[in-house]
């Protein structure tokens, strides 16, 4: 059993990378059944979210996402992660630097983490 918490950010990095390039497969084995996150003032449930971004790329657009300054709790088969999401968005227009506060709550399932839960802020862009 792997309760590190590098594991728990090793877990929210692969996401990011199975989110960029839509493989529906690994985001499912990555999060949980019950599978929900808050992002952009919505709810979204099971696959919604991947979906949304499926769209995006098929728009055009391109992420770019990074876990940093990590703050992860770890017990028994629970764990919460908070981090800054320093990225950016890229289209046809050009790249926009873009910071995000990010959490998420995980589950072990006995092999591996499981994300449960999910939540992104947008950080407001300073004028």
């Amino acid at each position: 059993m792997s309760f590190s918490t590098d594991a728990v950010i090793e877990t929210i990095r692969e996401m990011y990378a199975a989110a960029a390039i839509n493989d529906e497969a690994s985001l499912r084995a990555i999060f949980t059944d019950d599978f929900y996150a808050f992002d952009g003032g919505k709810r979204f449930d099971g696959m919604e979210l991947p979906a949304l971004l499926k769209a995006a790329h098929a728009a055009g657009k391109r992420f770019v996402w990074t876990v940093s300054e990590p703050d992860v709790w770890v017990a028994q088969n629970c764990a919460s992660i908070a981090y800054v999401n320093r990225g950016s968005i890229s289209d046809a227009a050009g790249t926009v630097p873009v910071t995000w506060l990010e959490s998420a709550v995980l589950r072990f399932d006995g092999s591996r983490w499981r994300i449960q839960f999910f939540h992104s802020t947008r950080v407001p862009t300073a004028a």
